[in-house]
């Protein structure tokens, strides 16, 4: 298992498919030049999803493969799709940068924060039922993926108690500034606001 060192951080973006943490991620990661780890999964990309961009699809036995040589950080198996965050990424990252972000359900966040404690901190980025639900059908979800993420909306609700930072996806661009303001908190860099 990676270590994490004294600085450095691991920011989860968590919540219901749809709630728009993926979108805050990127927005909020260009404030910070903080970069992302797509996880590998075996389930078919969306028409929206760029391969090694968004995730890294791969069949299920090249992700078995990866499991038997113990290449993942962390991985899991949802609705008989498996999800995993490479631990060989998360060392390069971090040999560029302090602060990485991640997407992940709460069961991959979980995960992280169980091995790493204070330094994986929670962001559960929520809306409602029918925003989420308009949300998936607009970017053009499937039927059959729209019906298995509602299925899971409520327990994916019922995480965000244990969630360390809480955000209402209401609006992008204030959501967006109050989640930069969080993460600023965390990063002790001493900003010093200079006259113009």
């Amino acid at each position: 298992m990676y270590r994490l060192k004294d600085k450095e951080r691991i920011f989860i973006y968590t919540g219901p498919d749809g709630s728009g943490r993926k979108t805050l991620g990127k927005m909020v990661a260009t404030a910070f030049d903080m970069q992302t780890v797509p996880s590998f999964t075996t389930r078919s990309p969306r028409p929206f999803e760029n391969n090694g961009e968004d995730y890294h699809f791969v069949s299920k036995e090249t992700f078995r493969q990866m499991m038997q040589q113990k290449e993942f950080l962390e991985s899991v198996e949802i609705d008989g799709h498996f999800y995993g965050i490479r631990e060989i990424d998360i060392v390069n990252i971090f040999k560029k940068n302090k602060v990485v972000y991640l997407t992940l359900n709460a069961e991959g966040a979980d995960v992280l924060k169980q091995m790493y404690g204070d330094k994986a901190v929670r962001i559960f980025v929520y809306a409602d039922r029918d925003t989420v639900l308009e949300r998936q059908m607009k970017r053009g979800d499937s039927p059959e993926d729209i019906e298995r993420h509602m299925k899971h909306y409520n327990e994916t609700m019922d995480y965000k108690s244990a969630c360390e930072h809480v955000y209402e996806n209401y609006d992008l661009p204030q959501v967006s500034y109050q989640i930069s303001e969080m993460i600023e908190t965390y990063l002790d860099r001493q900003l010093i606001a200079d006259d113009y």
